[in-house]
């Protein structure tokens, strides 16, 4: 929860939950729900502390330079920059994306629509592989070997996570009177 709002614990959680699914696999979807929860709750404390104050604190580091490319590509891309850092075992900066959701007035069942099933498929999938490999997948050799099929099955997830982003906010056809 921790490291959801805001305190950098680079890969702790993810450490943690290899090691409890390693030593106790019995504990170890147990532990990928704590560790979902946590994150959850979080990321939800920092986007409703962002959402009542953080205007100024946005529009001072987005006014120019790479704050401001950074706002017009969630601008664009929306909550799929929120999704693949959430998803992505790599340590990708998401507090940002979560503070631009929150001051450009995402609405908050939207940005718990996609954080939550980011943070079930990665923390799941983080306590499957561990229980199969141990704490192996931790290691270089573990990355080096997956790292095309880790790849390509985050690159689906955002390809059908996008789609779906697509689908839902297509206006609705237009009836033809006759």
């Amino acid at each position: 929860m921790l490291d959801s709002t805001g305190l950098p614990v680079i890969g702790g959680v993810d450490v943690l939950l290899v090691a409890i699914a390693t030593v106790s696999p019995g504990q170890a979807y147990l532990a990928a729900v704590c560790a979902i929860a946590g994150s959850v709750a979080g990321s939800s404390f920092l986007f409703f502390v962002a959402r009542k104050g953080g205007h100024v604190m946005l529009a001072r580091y987005t006014e120019s330079g790479r704050g401001l490319r950074l706002r017009h590509w969630f601008e664009r891309y929306g909550l799929i920059t929120i999704f693949v850092p959430a998803i992505s075992p790599l340590p990708l900066p998401l507090k940002i994306p979560i503070l631009c959701a929150a001051v450009l007035e995402v609405r908050p069942s939207a940005f718990l629509g996609v954080i939550l099933p980011a943070r079930v498929i990665r923390y799941f999938a983080l306590a499957y592989l561990a229980r199969r490999y141990g704490n192996i997948i931790v290691t270089r050799a573990f990355l080096k070997e997956h790292w095309l099929g880790m790849t390509l099955v985050i690159v689906a997830l955002c390809g059908v996570v996008v789609l779906l982003m697509r689908w839902l906010d297509k206006p609705p056809k237009a009836s033809v009177a006759v």
